[in-house]
């Protein structure tokens, strides 16, 4: 039932976002995005107020465990920075991917729309599934370890800038399925072209951000698992996050050369985490500590990003 009220509370959300924040499709300006941005940021941190109460209360036995109330609400805070703070990577991602397909910027905020709405039901799956693995085999957190540290190696050396989206798994698998217009650009899907649906290149644009989030979810959802395997805990600082992601993307679209040095403080929290869960079963590392390591690093990446931003101009 607890599950069930939560999922109606996020499709309320997500419902009057886009019925009524966003019936037009125009061009989200920064201040808005500010604005936006901040009411997502206190929706989710009044969410840990609701987390503290309904685990005092077992509300609905949300609490079998009978985990103390504040950790349970020191557990949500820290999945819900995790979950912001790589996400991150993800704005960067979304900021190539609708560059490289020419989508107009009043567009951009129903394309992220759909794409949360999918995120949500992909993320609900592989938190279940993630869960389930990581109680049954003990073992598990070593694999979650190992590919969380790999990810923070891997993004030394990776460079998306090139990236040709059109070339990608997720394009390629469309293709086969519909035939794609890349020249309709009026904020259609799909159009019927000799009596055939034939998708356009905002669909296409679609397929690639759900496609990356799914990707982005396999260093998310296991780093959250370092934190705690607590589901629902899991999915709610989850959801939270990328809830607010599409005002933070706005918010930081014109502002992404100004974070350069973001990349290495998302680094440092990959390995961070993956360090974390691979000595879980020697060392126990309180939450406050986690929050504490997670906080400073992100705070480091955007001094020095600024510093080095203000140093070249």
């Amino acid at each position: 039932m607890i599950w069930a009220l939560f999922l109606i509370l996020v499709f309320v959300l997500i419902a009057l976002d886009l019925g009524v924040f966003h019936k037009k499709n125009v061009v989200v300006t920064m201040q808005d995005s500010l604005k936006r941005t901040g009411f997502w940021f206190l929706l989710a941190l009044l969410f840990g107020l609701v987390v503290y109460v309904i685990y005092d209360k077992n509300w609905m036995d949300v609490n079998p465990m009978n985990v103390a109330p504040m950790d349970a609400m020191l557990d949500y805070y820290a999945g819900y920075l995790i979950e912001e703070s790589l996400s991150l990577d993800n704005i960067f991602v979304i900021a190539l991917i609708f560059k490289f397909f020419k989508i107009e910027q009043k567009y951009q905020h129903n394309i992220l729309f759909w794409g949360i709405l999918g995120a949500v039901v992909f993320r609900l799956i592989m938190i279940f599934l993630g869960t389930a693995f990581v109680h049954k085999f003990e073992w598990s957190t070593y694999v979650f370890g190992g590919i969380l540290i790999y990810s923070g190696l891997k993004m030394l050396k990776n460079d998306d800038e090139d990236a040709d989206f059109k070339n990608s798994f997720a394009v390629r698998m469309l293709s086969k399925l519909f035939k794609i217009n890349w020249d309709i650009r009026d904020g259609r899907y799909f159009v019927r072209e000799n009596g055939k649906r034939v998708a356009t290149a905002f669909f296409a644009a679609l397929i690639v951000i759900e496609f990356s989030d799914v990707i982005f979810a396999i260093d998310s959802i296991p780093a959250i698992f370092s934190i705690t395997t607590d589901p629902f805990i899991v999915f709610a600082s989850n959801i939270f996050a990328i809830l607010g992601l599409r005002n933070l993307y706005f918010f930081l679209a014109n502002m992404l050369d100004k974070f350069h040095y973001m990349k290495f403080a998302l680094i440092g929290v990959l390995l961070f985490v993956g360090t974390k869960m691979m000595i879980v079963h020697f060392v126990k590392i309180p939450t406050s500590v986690s929050l504490l390591v997670i906080l400073s690093l992100l705070v480091s990446g955007v001094l020095y990003s600024s510093y080095s931003s203000r140093k070249i101009s």
